[in-house]
């Protein structure tokens, strides 16, 4: 029985001589044992190497634009020229853990079981720092996840008192901000939040009244009541998040705690007529409050 030929290693490719002026390409390859398929063929980069290219690509284009989903970000590579389908684009955003920005879901879901407060801040002009606090919370989404961040702004001032981020919703750590803020602060005339179940709690509560600290709660679906916080979750995302693309907990916590230095200290605020939030709450600058719609 004939042995079958073995066939060459790619490498024998070196062996064919296009300009030969006898031997033609396909005698040349039928010579070597080989298809003349064989010879033309171009190896790709692999997929794992093509995926890795396209990453940083799609990551790139994220970066710029972090309201893009995956329909979008497939438009601005074809018009760079890149050979990718809306499909492949979808699987590597899924496997980043990346996804356009929307928005925030809904962290202020009430529970009936807890009391009420009403709105206090309506037409109030607020004179000075620690007249009236403000706390929130909002989610940040990471490469592989998201956690939440909770905190407290002086609202003459807009100046952070005090922040924590938590990978669950509960009350704790709200408590634990608020607790923070006292002891370095000491306490405002007014309180004001949501009315999520995290401050309708009872524990919650419990710990203004212990400070005779007056409660104010936002009406149901005015989300204007509480305006000042969620100006400060759009710089924060806006300004740090969205450019930094926190992949872990330790980074966001490390990159959110530099960011709120620089928000009291260094960035310029026009509704503080260019002060810093530190020079007006620590006296250093004035300026007049409007009063709170």
């Amino acid at each position: 029985m004939a042995k079958k030929k073995a066939r060459p290693f790619l490498s024998d490719k070196t062996m064919i001589e296009p300009e030969h002026k006898n031997i033609s390409i396909s005698r040349q390859c039928e010579l070597l044992g080989f298809s003349r398929a064989s010879y033309y063929y171009k190896p790709r980069e692999s997929k794992l190497e093509d995926d890795n290219k396209f990453k940083r690509l799609i990551f790139e284009e994220y970066i710029k634009h972090p309201f893009y989903g995956y329909r979008k970000i497939t438009k601005a590579l074809k018009k760079q020229e890149f050979d990718i389908n809306r499909k492949r684009v979808y699987r590597l955003m899924r496997e980043m853990g990346i996804q356009a920005i929307y928005p925030k879901p809904n962290l202020s879901k009430p529970c009936s079981e807890h009391k009420k407060y009403p709105y206090l801040l309506r037409g109030l002009k607020i004179k000075s720092s620690n007249h009236v606090w403000a706390t929130d919370i909002t989610y940040i989404k990471l490469l592989g996840g998201f956690v939440y961040l909770a905190a407290i702004i002086d609202i003459y001032s807009r100046k952070v008192l005090s922040w924590k981020i938590s990978n669950t919703l509960d009350t704790e750590f709200c408590i634990e901000i608020l607790e923070n803020a006292i002891e370095k602060y000491g306490k405002p005339e007014i309180f004001n939040s949501d009315q999520g179940t995290q401050f309708t709690s009872k524990d919650f509560t419990d710990k203004l009244k212990e400070n005779k600290i007056k409660i104010s709660m936002d009406g149901k679906g005015r989300a204007k009541d509480n305006i000042f916080i969620e100006r400060l979750w759009r710089s924060l995302k806006y300004e740090d998040i969205y450019i930094r693309g926190y992949a872990t907990v330790n980074e966001c916590i490390e990159g959110v705690n530099k960011y709120f230095k620089f928000y009291n200290s260094e960035r310029f605020h026009q509704s503080l007529k260019y002060a810093t939030p530190d020079e007006i709450y620590f006296g250093y600058a004035e300026y007049e409050f409007k009063k709170a719609s």
